[in-house]
């Protein structure tokens, strides 16, 4: 599966006859719910503010500067600064395609027909976790910035919201909570 990036912010609402809901795409900063019954689909992305072609033009561009001011200052005599200048633009390429790995994780969060489940892309790969919505529970552990939301059974509970500020969580963990209760 392709983990696609989806820069800026959003929000699109669709109704999906198989969630007997509403799906949703919602920014970072806030969540709002649809729809009457227990299903819903809920997608959750980090929040990008450049596409990777706006970042490819900004990496030239940086790339194209730095050789042209290692190449004046070699030609005035100091070469020795062209390597630095190389190692540089290396050096930014790695940052950015380590940060580019991540552009596109996110979370889904499907509840329907009893179940719930959870699509998780890091990077390349996709998990799938499915939970029997009559004994998931939603948690929040911690406070502040280090505050998480656990949905889970017993014996086993995983993360969610990841990618959400603090109080965007805690709306998160409370809609989880009434919705599961339905």
């Amino acid at each position: 599966p392709h983990c696609g990036t989806l820069c800026g912010l959003f929000l699109r609402c669709r109704h999906d006859a198989s969630m007997n809901g509403w799906s949703q795409e919602f920014p970072r900063q806030q969540l709002a719910f649809q729809g009457q019954g227990s299903g819903f689909s809920l997608l959750l992305k980090r929040n990008c503010s450049i596409s990777p072609s706006s970042l490819m033009w900004a990496y030239g561009s940086i790339a194209v500067v730095t050789l042209g001011i290692a190449a004046g200052f070699a030609a005035l005599g100091a070469w020795v600064i062209l390597p630095f200048a190389g190692i540089e633009i290396l050096a930014l390429g790695m940052a950015f395609a380590l940060n580019g790995r991540h552009a596109g994780d996110y979370e889904r969060i499907q509840l329907g027909e009893g179940r719930v489940r959870v699509e998780v892309c890091e990077s390349d790969a996709v998990r799938c976790h499915e939970f029997n919505a009559a004994r998931a529970s939603v948690r929040v552990s911690g406070v502040g910035p280090s505050m998480r939301v656990l949905l889970g059974v017993p014996g086993h509970s995983l993360e969610v919201g990841r990618h959400l500020q603090e109080q965007a969580r805690l709306d998160l963990a409370g809609e989880l909570t009434r919705r599961l209760r339905i």
